[in-house]
């Protein structure tokens, strides 16, 4: 059965990057998939596909629902190790939803923890402003990703503390802080 451990986290929070170094410092036996470049890779592809999620995130909003999850899906799927780390999702109270029904239909995958990386919204803010990777790298579109993350952020984390796998972790300390929590953490799970 594989493990998997999902990290949330604030825009900005560096919860790609960590679980990046996580995946990179254990390849024999984790894999990472970021929600983001999943939807970014089929944006990318000039599918039909891509270029709807491409009309969501552009503008810093939700890809609908089915997509992500169909996305998500397939790459647990295919996934060639037995520990799995997808990080930015579930980013509402509706994907959450989906993902728990898919993975009580199912025996092939396990969720283990979802780890929040908790950073406050100017920490956040100062980060993404500071990167601008992108597009959607501004003070506007920040403040709509900022909002849409927190607007479900209570009930999620209710529902994974009620579910007993919620694990807090203080992401305003050094990456190598940060990784070596994480990385310790999810080695204790597997």
């Amino acid at each position: 059965m594989k493990k998997l451990f999902l990290i949330i986290g604030a825009p900005g929070s560096g919860k790609t990057t960590d679980a990046q170094l996580i995946a990179k410092n254990n390849a024999d036996s984790i894999v990472h998939y970021s929600t983001g470049d999943l939807l970014r890779e089929e944006v990318a592809s000039g599918s039909e596909q891509g270029k709807i999620i491409d009309g969501f995130i552009s503008k810093g909003n939700l890809v609908p629902l089915d997509i992500v999850v169909s996305t998500i899906v397939k790459a647990m799927a295919n996934a060639p190790k037995d520990v799995i780390i997808i990080d930015g999702y579930p980013r509402s109270v509706e994907q959450m939803e989906a993902l728990d029904e898919k993975l009580k239909a199912q025996s092939e995958v396990k969720l283990i923890s979802v780890i929040e990386v908790e950073v406050s919204e100017s920490v956040a803010r100062d980060r993404v402003l500071g990167r601008a990777r992108g597009a959607d790298d501004n003070a506007e579109v920040f403040n709509n990703r900022m909002q849409v993350y927190l607007s479900p952020l209570k009930e999620i984390e209710a529902f994974y503390t009620q579910s007993n796998v919620l694990y807090r972790i203080n992401g305003e300390r050094s990456i190598e802080a940060i990784v070596s929590e994480m990385e310790a953490f999810i080695k204790s799970k597997i």
